[in-house]
């Protein structure tokens, strides 16, 4: 459970030094740090569980959000988030692991966010559709629709038998919120060979 330096506080109201208590708790290992001011009673929570409490307005995407949606084969053990207005990136690492913050167009935040729970907690995570996009803003723009393919299949390493099963209405609707050169391509090939009426 996550609980706040506040909610220790008034949970240790009665003890005469109730930070020193605190202390001894965290020493213990009763409560585990997570950013300052904010602890997880629990040390084997699974980290991207506590992704959206370190930095907030934030949901896992880009590398974690394409490997939890089997789009890439590598195993991703850094917890990478999408955030907006935050003007530069922010990493954070505690005992749960690396968590990593980048900045997408406000415009396309909030479209493309799955709650999804698990056991007590829940946390917010790109669809497979919005994780693409967001990668694809982080990355130097290509040229061609040579070049968005190569990135996608070869660069990225996407797995073209699960992106051939995804919604591309979706992925158009969304890569059109960014306006970067990489999403215009991606939205010319998604017309050309996926979704020709749209």
């Amino acid at each position: 459970m996550i609980v706040t330096t506040a909610m220790l506080m008034d949970n240790l109201k009665d003890y005469k030094a109730p930070a020193n208590k605190i202390a001894r708790m965290v020493e213990n290992k009763e409560i585990v740090p997570i950013v300052r001011g904010l602890y997880e009673t629990d040390p084997d929570t699974a980290g991207h569980l506590l992704a959206a409490s370190i930095y907030a307005p934030s949901y896992l995407s880009f590398d974690y959000a394409l490997s939890y949606h089997d789009l890439i084969p590598e195993a991703v053990y850094n917890y990478t988030s999408a955030t907006y207005d935050k003007k530069k990136k922010k990493m954070y690492t505690n005992h749960f692991g690396t968590y990593l913050f980048r900045d997408i167009p406000k415009k396309a935040y909030p479209n493309g966010i799955s709650l999804v729970h698990e056991g007590s907690y829940s946390f917010l995570i790109a669809t497979a559709e919005k994780a693409i996009c967001d990668k694809i803003y982080t990355l130097s723009p290509v040229s061609s629709q040579k070049s968005i393919v190569e990135l996608l299949f070869e660069n990225l390493r996407i797995d073209k038998a699960e992106f051939d099963v995804l919604d591309h209405e979706k992925m158009i609707q969304y890569a059109k919120l960014y306006q970067t050169t990489n999403h215009k391509l991606l939205i010319k090939l998604l017309r050309r060979k996926y979704v020709r009426s749209v």
